[in-house]
């Protein structure tokens, strides 16, 4: 990749970035198999640090992108978690919400803990990553993490040059038009997503809806049932692929009786 307008070698000032902070422990290496994480794994392998990469298992990530870390990287440790996003849903009731993402927290969010993480967050693939800084922190319930961001200012142009030019492999999703790979039917997608997403992975939507069914039944038996016309698994998960969608009808349903779940 070549000096940006301002003469800034980016790959080099991230590699100088990455070993300056290098911890006695090593790093851990945050990789998601998309298109960001396969450049910093490469970029920590170059700089010579000491690293351990990790991938947790949603158990809803596209088939695709779960095949190609198999293949591609093998040196990246699979962590599993202790609930499929399909136990997750059956226990809490309901499938995550825009406002309400337990998943992340529960499938994503609890590898890391007391180390110091690296990942391909860059500033301009939303607005809340913009407020990042390069090196961060986050505490929670007393517990934290330190965060490493080599190429925070890097541009997808600047992504995609870096793997050109060094032949990286990445997903094949990514050139059947996909700009961002994650979890099949995140809540945050647009609809447009989503219905892609239900064409393209018809069982996985199945298993969404049989863990709402089973998520209702449960609810069922408990003093907080769900309010609202979900009579099967299939009405619920039709509601909730609408669900980003704000609608100002009235009788549009609440999920809890007391609102407060």
């Amino acid at each position: 990749m070549n000096p940006d307008l301002y003469g800034y070698d980016k790959v080099a000032i991230a590699l100088d970035r990455i070993r300056t902070f290098e911890p006695e422990d090593g790093y851990y290496v945050a990789f998601s198999g998309g298109k960001d994480s396969c450049v910093i794994l490469d970029l920590v392998k170059r700089s010579g640090v000491k690293f351990d990469a990790h991938y947790s298992l949603t158990t809803v990530d596209p088939p695709e992108l779960v095949y190609f870390i198999r293949r591609g990287h093998p040196e990246v440790k699979v962590d599993r978690p202790e609930q499929t996003m399909w136990e997750l849903i059956e226990k809490n009731g309901l499938p995550p919400l825009g406002q309400s993402r337990y998943c992340c927290k529960s499938l994503k969010e609890s590898g890391g803990i007391g180390r110091f993480v690296v990942t391909g967050i860059r500033w301009e693939e939303s607005r809340w990553r913009s407020r990042r800084k390069m090196v961060d922190h986050c505490i929670k319930n007393g517990e934290k993490k330190l965060f490493l961001h080599p190429i925070i200012d890097w541009t997808s142009v600047d992504v995609w040059d870096y793997i050109r030019d060094r032949k990286l492999p990445y997903c094949s999703l990514y050139d059947e038009g996909f700009k961002r790979i994650g979890c099949v039917l995140c809540p945050l997608s647009s609809l447009n997503a989503k219905q892609r997403d239900i064409a393209r992975w018809p069982k996985i939507a199945e298993a969404y809806k049989r863990a709402l069914q089973k998520g209702l039944e449960r609810k069922a038996k408990t003093s907080h049932p769900i309010r609202g016309d979900f009579k099967t698994g299939e009405d619920f998960f039709n509601w909730w692929v609408l669900e980003n969608i704000k609608v100002t009808d009235k009788n549009q349903p609440t999920l809890f009786e007391d609102g407060n779940e």
